[in-house]
């Protein structure tokens, strides 16, 4: 818990890619062009599946890879207690709404990457579908369709990429009007 709370020695970084990672789910197009619910919920699902892939391909880059993963997700649940607070959540239940959040999140993150792990789409749409549209028959809908290329063209924009190249470059830059 209190992991939470404790300054990392990259804390900088992990605010310029907490930012990025941000940016990429704010993205309008989301909530305009893929009929995702431009609600709190909504963006919370959105900011899941960006969240979640990016972690799931930094966490799988050598040393130090893991640890800024870890970082990265601490740091995006330091700022859901912070925005809980600041929309006047009370101070004993921020803890039990931090709690769901971090089981859904953990949730739609296994969802995801097995679905991405995947050759066909089948089981990453049937995720989407469930955790981001309310709704596991609209599956084969475009628009979920449309998500599942834009979470698969997210993961290969970091094929190849390594620490000192995310370090560099930043969270890649994929336009969801795009995809």
């Amino acid at each position: 818990m209190f992991r939470l709370f404790r300054r990392s020695p990259n804390r900088d970084v992990i605010d310029r890619l907490h930012g990025e990672v941000m940016a990429l789910a704010r993205q309008p197009a989301f909530f305009a062009e893929y009929g995702v619910a431009d609600t709190v919920e909504g963006r919370f699902e959105v900011l899941a599946l960006v969240g979640a892939l990016v972690v799931r391909r930094i966490e799988a880059m050598p040393d130090p890879g893991r640890d800024l993963a870890q970082d990265l997700t601490d740091s995006f649940f330091t700022h859901f207690d912070v925005a809980l607070r600041e929309i006047g959540v009370g101070d004993l239940t921020v803890p039990k709404k931090i709690k769901k959040m971090a089981q859904g999140w953990l949730g739609r993150g296994v969802a995801y990457r097995e679905g991405l792990d995947q050759p066909d789409d089948a089981m990453l749409t049937l995720g989407l579908a469930r955790n981001v549209y309310g709704d596991e028959t609209r599956a084969g809908e475009p628009q979920i369709l449309r998500l599942a290329r834009y979470a698969r063209s997210l993961d290969a924009a970091f094929d190849g990429m390594d620490v000192p190249t995310l370090l560099r470059d930043g969270v890649p830059r994929v336009e969801a009007e795009s995809v």
